[in-house]
C-alpha cells in the first residue's frame, strides 16, 4: 500500500519533533490512528476528554517545544477548544488536528459536520480546511511552522476521505525548520535605553516569562543597578528564590504591599517580557520602558514611554555593558525590607495549621515546597490553589511553574500534568488542584492510571468553588450555588488504580505527602482545606466598585494587602469594610 496523507501527517510531526499525540479516536481519525500505529514513532495517548488532550499537549509545547492533540468529526475536535484556547494565549506551539466529514458533505449540514475554520479561528495563529491531498500537505507543514514561529496553535481541518487519500505525487516539505535568530533593538535604540536607565536613580525591574531563557542576564541587570525585581505569576519560579537578594514579590491581586510599592516609587520601570494584565496596578507617574519579543504587546498595558523589541536576553547582553553601575543601595533595601516582612507574616500563617477537616493550604503548600524537588515540576489550577501557590512555592535549582495564567481556565492542572509526567517521567511532577478543577475533568485520571504516569495530585478539598465564593462576597452578592457535594476522590483513585491518601487532620499533612511524593507511580492526595481561607479574587470588575484599585494601593502601602485578606475569618460585611 502507498503513502497516504495520514502517512504524511506522521512523518511530518516525527520530524517535527513531536513525541505524541493525545486524542480520542474514532469515525474520520481513524486513518490517522491507524498511520500512527503502522508507523510506530508517535505514542498515542488515548484520554477521556478532548479538553484534557489539548491541554496535555499544551504543555509538551511549553517544556519541549512542540505539542499534539486531535479530535474526530464534530464533537470531538470542539472538545478541543478550550485547552487550544489556553495554548494559543500562553504561546505553545501546539498542532491541532480536527478530523471531519467527508469532502461531499461538507456545507450540507451533515451529521457531525461543523465549520472548522470558524470554530478555531479566535484559538490559533493558523487555520486551515483541507480540501484534496496536495492542500493537507500544504496545511500540514504550515500549520507546524506556524506554531513553532508565531508560538501558538496551528489548526489543519482533515475530512476522512483526505485522510486516506493517496500522497504520492505531493512535492511539498516534510521538514520544518526551527530558526534562532538574534532580536533586539538597533544600536541607537541601545544608546537612548541606556541612557534613560542611567539616568534614573530608582529603577525596578519586572519580570515576566519572557525572562525564562534570560536568568542570568536579569540577574546581573538587578545587580548592577540594585534594583528591586518585582515578578509576574508565569515568571516568579525563575526568580523568586531564598538567595536572591533582589526579589521583591508579585503585583496585582495576588501580589504585596512590597511589589506594588517597589513598582510606584521607582523612578523607571523596566518591564522585561512581562504582559502583566492587571493595568489598574500599574503606575502612572514614573517613567516606564517595556521591552518585549512581540511588539504587539508593548503599551497596551500601561502608559509606556520607551518601548523596544526584542528578545530579552539579546537585549540585555547588549544593553549590559552600556549602563553604568548604580552604588546607592537605599531604595533595594528600603524595599527588601518590605518584602522580608511580609514572608515572615506569611510563615507565620504556616505556623496556624488549622483543625479536624479544616486545614490550611498555607500550611499545605508551604509544605509541598519544602519536601519537593529541586527540579518539581508544578501545575496549578486557576482559583484558590493558585494563590497558595503565588504564595509559597519558590524557586530552586530547575523547578517549573505553570497554569492556566492567561486564559484563567478551571481544571487545568491535572491533564496539564498528564503532558509533564509523559514528557518528563524523571521528574517530579505536582499538580495543585482545586475540587471544582478535579471534578470538571476527573475522568482523565483514568489516563493518569492507564499509562502510569507518576503525576502526583493534590487535591486542595473545600467544598467550594472558593474563589467564585470571594468574588460573590466582594461584589455584595450573598452567597449562591458555590457549595460542592464532593464524592471520595481517593476512593475514586483507588477504584482507578492510584495510590492515594485521606488528610483530615493537619498532623498528618507532611507524612501523606511525603509518601505520595516517594511512591513510585501516580498518587492523589485528598485535603480537607479550610473553605474560609481567603485571598483577594483573580478578576474583579473594576466599573462594579469604584475606586478599588486605588483603595488597594493604599491599603497595600499600609500594610492591608490581600496577605491580610487571605487569613482573615472573614463574612461578606468584613470584607466590605476592609475593602
Amino acid at each position: 500500500m502507498g503513502k497516504n496523507v495520514s502517512d504524511l501527517l506522521v512523518n511530518m510531526l516525527v520530524e517535527a519533533g513531536v513525541k505524541r499525540v493525545y486524542a480520542v479516536t474514532g469515525d474520520s481519525l481513524n486513518p490517522v490512528n491507524d498511520a500512527v500505529r503502522r508507523d510506530g514513532r508517535l505514542q498515542w495517548i488515548h484520554v477521556r476528554h478532548e479538553e484534557a488532550g489539548a491541554y496535555a499537549a499544551s504543555m509538551d509545547a511549553e517544556l519541549d517545544g512542540i505539542g499534539c492533540c486531535m479530535g474526530s468529526s464534530g464533537p470531538g475536535h470542539v472538545h478541543l477548544v478550550n485547552g487550544l484556547y489556553d495554548a494559543n494565549r500562553a504561546g505553545n506551539p501546539v498542532i491541532a488536528i480536527a478530523s471531519t466529514v467527508p469532502t461531499n458533505k461538507l456545507g450540507t449540514e451533515n451529521f457531525q459536520e461543523t465549520n472548522v475554520t470558524k470554530l478555531f479561528d479566535d484559538c490559533s495563529k493558523y487555520c486551515f480546511m483541507a480540501n484534496t491531498p496536495e492542500q493537507a500537505a500544504h496545511g500540514f507543514q504550515s500549520a507546524i511552522q506556524s506554531a513553532i514561529h508565531q508560538k501558538g496553535v496551528g489548526v489543519v481541518g482533515l475530512p476522512g476521505d483526505i485522510a486516506s487519500a493517496d500522497a504520492a505525487h505531493i512535492t511539498t516539505s516534510e521538514q520544518n525548520y526551527f530558526t534562532n535568530s538574534k532580536l533586539l533593538p538597533g544600536s541607537e535604540e541601545l544608546k537612548t535605553l541606556a541612557k534613560v536607565i542611567n539616568e534614573n536613580k530608582k529603577v525596578m525591574v519586572y519580570c515576566g516569562y519572557g525572562c525564562k531563557d534570560a536568568q542570568d542576564e536579569v540577574m546581573q541587570l538587578a545587580k548592577k543597578l540594585n534594583a528591586p525585581m518585582g515578578l509576574s505569576f508565569r515568571g516568579k519560579i525563575f526568580f523568586d528564590k531564598e538567595n536572591n537578594p533582589y526579589v521583591v514579590g508579585l503585583n496585582g491581586l495576588l501580589g504585596t504591599k512590597s511589589g506594588f510599592k517597589s513598582m510606584h516609587e521607582a523612578d523607571a520601570l523596566l518591564l522585561l517580557g512581562t504582559d502583566f494584565p492587571y493595568t489598574d496596578f500599574l503606575p502612572e507617574k514614573n517613567t516606564i520602558i517595556q521591552i518585549d519579543e512581540k511588539p504587539e504587546r508593548i503599551g497596551r498595558r500601561a502608559k509606556v514611554n520607551f518601548g523596544y523589541h526584542g528578545k530579552i536576553k539579546d537585549t540585555l547582553e547588549a544593553l549590559l555593558p552600556l549602563l553604568k553601575a548604580k552604588k546607592d543601595t537605599s531604595f533595594l533595601d528600603e524595599m527588601r525590607k518590605v518584602h522580608l516582612d511580609i514572608e515572615n507574616k506569611y510563615h507565620s500563617y504556616v505556623k496556624e495549621k488549622g483543625e479536624d477537616e479544616k486545614i490550611h493550604p498555607e500550611y499545605v503548600a508551604s509544605v509541598i515546597d519544602e519536601i519537593a524537588t529541586d527540579d518539581a515540576i508544578f501545575t496549578v489550577d486557576t482559583g484558590m490553589s493558585a494563590v497558595w501557590a503565588a504564595r509559597y512555592l519558590k524557586g530552586r535549582k530547575n523547578r517549573y511553574l505553570t497554569g492556566s495564567f492567561n486564559h484563567g481556565s478551571m481544571a487545568n492542572a491535572m491533564p496539564m500534568a498528564i503532558g509533564a509526567g509523559l514528557g518528563h517521567p524523571d521528574r517530579q511532577v505536582i499538580a495543585f488542584c482545586g475540587d471544582g478543577g478535579i471534578s470538571m475533568l476527573l475522568g482523565d485520571l483514568m489516563t493518569i492510571s492507564q499509562y502510569k504516569i507518576p503525576a502526583k495530585i493534590i487535591i486542595f478539598n473545600n467544598s467550594s468553588l472558593g474563589m467564585v465564593k470571594l468574588e460573590m462576597q466582594v461584589e455584595g452578592y450573598p452567597e449562591w450555588q458555590t457549595d460542592m457535594a464532593n464524592p471520595d476522590f481517593a476512593m475514586i483513585a483507588k477504584a482507578m488504580n492510584i495510590e492515594s491518601w485521606v488528610v483530615k487532620n493537619p498532623s498528618d499533612v507532611r507524612q501523606a505527602l511525603a509518601e505520595a511524593f516517594a511512591y513510585d507511580g501516580p498518587a492523589v492526595v485528598n485535603i480537607f482545606t479550610d473553605p474560609d481561607a481567603l485571598a483577594m479574587p483573580p478578576e474583579i470588575k473594576f466599573e462594579q466598585m469604584k475606586g478599588f484599585a486605588k483603595t488597594m494601593g493604599k491599603m497595600m502601602l499600609n500594610g492591608k494587602s490581600a496577605d491580610v485578606i487571605d487569613t482573615a475569618k472573614s463574612d461578606a460585611k468584613y470584607l466590605k469594610e476592609l475593602l
